[in-house]
């Protein structure tokens, strides 16, 4: 597949190089079938691409189920306007240790790893690689390359899984991860303003700010949701960077803005906060189904709305 970027307003760009998790997350993206992708080194490039029309769209990673939110991708979405997450996908992420053809287990005494990638590595590490170095890599795919480079002092690095693919190593060990569940989750940012439709398993992401720094703030702002039914599946403080002690919360719920408890929230949100900043409405990479009470239902919101607006007309009270 091409990776040159010769139409502009169908590229994607992703954090590269190749053979990066974030790589096998654009292929998940079936928009992206067929279209040029464009590499880049970092999140504020992907979102750079897409706001001056570089790229249609950019894959980036959000959250890890092992390390929580991803701050630099988080912070850039609360700073970077006229960006919508449009999608997400989940990508399994698993490790394994490769290194230079003749390299054998028993030769290998410093390794090369991103730091994330040998925090889920480093119980296999000690226990088979005893008293191992570790150089900390700048990316999973630059650890291996590194291996290939002149003066090297590497002697193996901890890489994705198909990185054999795209560098001339040998695998060391598969499967060398601490959690086999371990996942990330990427998100598809684009411009585009239209809301993906409703589809019952779909997920709200926004940006919030404290109004002051007051006790109970962040329990009013939690109320917001409570008293809807709304179920949070990510809350991220990040500080805003002002001053000491202002922090930013970003926010995953369950359901789609055009679900009325959910708009109900948001309005509540914006009355209480300074700034709320709607990341997108998109469906759920799982397909889960949010299981939503009656009283916290459209038609209940509806009917209660309904209900008011004929008191207001001065009609008889039904009730």
């Amino acid at each position: 597949m091409s990776h040159a970027a010769d139409r502009p307003s169908e590229t994607y760009s992703y954090l590269g190089p190749a053979g990066t998790f974030t790589e096998a997350a654009l292929k998940l993206v079936e928009a992206a079938a067929g279209k040029p992708w464009r590499s880049v080194n970092n999140v504020g490039e992907a979102l750079d691409d897409v706001v001056t029309g570089r790229s249609v769209g950019a894959v980036i990673a959000i959250e890890n189920s092992v390390d929580g939110g991803v701050s630099a991708t988080q912070d850039a979405l609360a700073r970077i306007p006229g960006v919508r997450i449009v999608g997400e996908y989940l990508v399994p992420v698993d490790f394994v240790l490769v290194a230079r053809h003749g390299t054998a287990l028993a030769d290998v005494r410093t390794v090369n790893a991103h730091p994330v990638a040998y925090a889920q590595t480093h119980r296999w590490l000690e226990a088979n690689v005893r008293g191992h170095g570790h150089i900390p890599a700048s990316s999973n795919v630059a650890a291996a390359a590194e291996l290939l480079e002149e003066h090297s002092v590497a002697d193996a690095a901890v890489a994705p899984p198909g990185i054999t693919d795209h560098y001339d190593l040998a695998v060391l060990a598969d499967s060398i991860g601490e959690n086999a569940s371990a996942v990330t989750r990427f998100v598809l940012v684009s411009k585009t303003l239209a809301l993906p439709e409703r589809t019952g398993s779909d997920k709200t992401s926004v940006v919030v700010e404290l109004p002051n720094e007051h006790p109970g703030a962040l329990v009013d702002m939690l109320e917001q949701f409570a008293t809807r039914g709304i179920n949070m599946g990510l809350l991220s403080s990040r500080p805003i960077g002002d001053e000491l002690g202002r922090y930013r919360f970003v926010i995953d719920l369950d359901g789609h803005v055009r679900d009325e408890r959910v708009a109900d929230a948001l309005l509540g949100l914006r009355r209480f906060s300074p700034r709320v900043t709607f990341l997108g409405s998109y469906p759920r990479a799982d397909g889960a189904r949010s299981e939503v009470s009656p009283r916290y239902s459209d038609q209940a919101f509806v009917e209660a709305r309904d209900w008011l607006r004929a008191i207001v007309r001065g009609e008889p009270d039904a009730g």
